[in-house]
């Protein structure tokens, strides 16, 4: 039999399917269905076409019997029936379509099949040439949309990206395996990831080895190694199951800190380093620092040794990035950066209340509670809280307080920021909460600043959900003024949010640095829709960090006594 399909392909053929069935509008649930499929395929780490073959794929949550025989199609055949038959009569690029935010599948198909634009060349020229607007639902907002879309799409070609909620732990996962070895001294993530960087190519990894040849043995042998790309006795390039390539480099341990510094640092935060450098007599390389007088070369295991010697306190690996932070460590003046243990709540999660919530609501509690949270905000989507369903969620909630006696449960919810500013709950319900979350999700481009200005008056919002909207690599950020929208926070006592989720993490580092030094109060949440997502929570804490924030720049660091005294008093 020929080789077993990745993971990555297996999924990436179910999501097509997916995305042909909303081309031809059909049922919500089978597409649901098809994309929950997929997310499984892709964080499982064994094969799931060997498990398919097994008939055992069906024991993967979301993978029924459909899905597992369409899995060994693709083994046996290399492509599921169903998708070979629904591509023949869709083309190719009018999927790439519902990928541009505000065109969704019956408008995507509508484009293709009244105006007979198939490419994106053409849905480009038809925007230009003011044709969109002729179909019913366009206009000239439309166009701009799409025409902004496809600019970013153009200027942000980097489809070999991965977003660092996917990579992170993978190589974590990595690290972990080849510490256990016996031959193994030290061994460390590096490059992007390890500087928690939003989206990355590679995964490095850097160790040092009793016999090196040994670990780059093991590595290229893992199990879930499905091309071995390059093999030595000190280094080895792999790529997984699901499409991530690994680059191992073992060096001797004196100068594993050389080694580490080199490889995680940015590119100009190393060249500025090393001009400091032969400004001052001296040679960095990844293998040592050399006086260039005498000859002699610093090499250490330790990594902080490394910037001690050049006259530099320790720099977390999340601020090199060379704004700043070598003056400020040639100072001492680093500040000492907040940490996950440092969290003590979760401020906006979601359950099975909210249509897309994986977990139960009583399951979102035990992993709050397994976290070891003191508080925990349930905040589900506030148009799947309509009429009784806000009271019967309260009457839930206030259930399962008795079983949680040392998590205080928050009833919230994350309201919707209409374009006149106003959020879609009545005060009368929102005096009923504990917390409150505005979000804007409908006609993002619509007064993006003021209508969260405005949202920011009302007395019962606590604070605003991924304020610029970006999903990354995706969709840009709305055109907000953040600066403004910092001052009205401060101004009406409103928090701001770093959220989670691996393609937002929204607010972006430089903006809640901006936010640090303008005096504001933000909250790192995981957004999270299910229990393992709940762990987004971590990705907010490493955006924060690139942020430059401390434990006392984040709310959600203190108990809530200390958190309610801060935030805006209510009527």
């Amino acid at each position: 039999m020929a080789e077993l399909p990745r993971n990555s392909d297996v999924a990436d053929q179910i999501d097509l399917l997916a995305d042909l069935l909303e081309l031809e509008g059909k049922d919500t649930f089978r597409v649901v269905a098809y994309r929950r499929a997929s997310a499984r395929v892709r964080e499982t780490a064994g094969s799931v076409a060997q498990l398919a073959l097994d008939g055992r794929a069906k024991e993967l949550q979301g993978i029924g019997k459909t899905i597992e025989e369409k899995i060994v199609q693709i083994v046996e055949l290399g492509e599921i029936e169903t998708l070979t038959k629904k591509k023949a009569g869709v083309p190719p690029e009018v999927v790439l379509f519902m990928k541009l935010p505000g065109l969704g599948p019956k408008t995507a198909a509508r484009i293709w099949r009244e105006l007979g634009v198939e490419t994106l060349d053409e849905l480009k020229a038809a925007a230009e040439g003011e044709r969109l607007r002729t179909l019913a639902g366009l206009g000239p907002k439309s166009e701009e949309k799409i025409l902004t879309a496809l600019a970013y799409q153009a200027e942000s070609p980097e489809t070999d990206r991965y977003l660092l909620g996917r990579g992170l732990p993978a190589v974590q996962a990595v690290v972990a395996a080849l510490r256990e070895l016996p031959a193994a001294i030290a061994v460390s993530e590096a490059g992007s990831v390890r500087r928690r960087k939003e989206a990355f190519r590679d995964l490095d990894i850097i160790a040092s080895a009793t016999n090196p040849a040994e670990l780059t043995e093991h590595f290229a042998s893992l199990k879930w190694v499905v091309d071995v790309a390059a093999q030595g006795d000190t280094k080895a390039t792999v790529v997984s199951r699901d499409g991530l390539r690994f680059d191992l480099r073992v060096v001797p341990p004196e100068s594993f800190g050389n080694l580490l510094q080199h490889f995680t640092g940015s590119k100009d935060h190393n060249v500025v380093m090393r001009e400091e450098a032969v400004r001052r007599g001296l040679s960095i390389s990844e293998y040592g620092v050399t006086n260039v007088e005498t000859g002699d070369v610093f090499k250490s295991a330790d990594e902080d040794a490394v910037y001690e010697l050049l006259g530099y306190q320790p720099i977390p690996p999340e601020l090199r990035e060379n704004s700043g932070e070598l003056e400020a460590a040639r100072r001492g003046e680093l500040p000492k950066l907040v940490e996950v243990r440092d969290v003590r709540g979760d401020l906006h999660t979601h359950s099975h209340w909210s249509a897309d919530g994986k977990s139960t609501l009583e399951e979102m509690l035990e992993g709050a509670a397994a976290r070891g949270y003191e508080y925990y905000a349930v905040t589900d989507h506030s148009h799947y809280l309509r009429g009784e369903r806000l009271q019967a969620q309260l009457e839930e909630i206030e259930q399962l307080r008795a079983r949680f006696p040392k998590l205080r449960i928050l009833a919230g919810i994350e309201a919707n920021i209409r374009a006149s500013g106003e959020v879609d709950v009545a005060d009368e319900d929102l005096a009923l909460l504990d917390w409150v979350v505005a979000s804007v999700h409908q006609a993002p481009d619509s007064r993006p600043t003021e209508r969260v200005l405005e949202a920011m008056q009302n007395p019962y919002v606590d604070a605003i959900g991924h304020l610029t909207g970006r999903r990354i690599g995706k969709r840009p950020p709305r055109d907000v003024d953040v600066e403004r929208v910092i001052e009205g926070a401060l101004e009406t006592g409103t928090f701001l949010e770093i959220n989670g989720q691996p393609d937002r993490l929204d607010l972006r580092d430089v903006h809640a640095r901006a936010a640090k030094e303008a005096g504001l109060g933000l909250i790192v949440s995981s957004d999270g829709h299910e229990v393992r997502s709940q762990a987004y929570v971590e990705l907010a804490v490493a955006q924060a960090r690139r942020g430059w924030l401390t434990k006392a720049d984040v709310v959600n660091t203190r108990t809530w006594k200390q958190l309610d005294r801060l935030r805006k008093k209510r009527p």
